[in-house]
């Protein structure tokens, strides 16, 4: 059985936000769960825009935020990254598009492929009111456009805490390409993400 979602348009024809977050001069923070955090923060430290991304975790206490406990499947952390990004750059509406198109398979419960568990879903921890409206307007405009063979099932929850994850998580696939699962998982999507989005890439 194959776990990953059909794309029945292709993902540099996804729709635009309808509403998108106002830019502002100071930094804006995105803060994503899509799979394993070395993947995500391997796409999206390729965009143009955004200025820093620390891998962590988010959605249970501080006492388990690290590795082995949140590997274990025991926690209810879900691995993340946070993204600090100049809106005048690319938008936080921008971000979702390249979240949901390239980052991840928004289609899948509580996995990513043979990632499988809690840690791996699908979420958005938004920290305003704006991002919640953005985010759920978008998830609704993509599942209307049939965008996937299945409904997007990603979670929209606000952010209680951010904790950053251990020092070796971070640039992991810049530091480590030729690991297999950088190799073979994450490699894979930033050239997906090159392929399809040559205008968002760092110039």
């Amino acid at each position: 059985m194959s776990f990953c979602a059909i794309h029945l348009i292709e993902p540099s024809s996804f729709p635009e936000p309808s509403i998108d977050v106002i830019s502002t001069e100071e930094m804006q923070v995105a803060i994503f769960a899509g799979g394993c955090f070395w993947c995500v923060e391997a796409v999206f430290s390729k965009l143009e825009g955004v200025n820093s991304i620390v891998p962590g975790y988010s959605g249970d206490n501080k006492i388990n935020a690290n590795y082995k406990d949140v590997c274990s499947g025991n926690t209810k952390h879900a691995e993340v990254i946070k993204i600090r990004f100049d809106s005048n750059i690319i938008t936080f509406g921008h971000l979702l598009k390249i979240f949901f198109s390239v980052a991840h398979d928004p289609t899948q419960v509580n996995r990513q492929g043979n990632d499988i568990g809690l840690q791996y879903r699908s979420q958005i921890f938004y920290l305003d009111s704006e991002q919640e409206k953005v985010a759920k307007s978008y998830i609704n405009k993509l599942n209307k456009a049939k965008v996937y063979d299945n409904d997007i099932v990603t979670k929209l929850d606000k952010l209680n805490e951010f904790y950053p994850a251990e020092s070796y998580h971070h640039k992991y696939a810049d530091i480590n390409p030729d690991q297999p699962y950088i190799k073979f998982i994450s490699l894979p999507k930033v050239e997906k993400l090159k392929y399809y989005f040559p205008k968002y890439l760092n110039k």
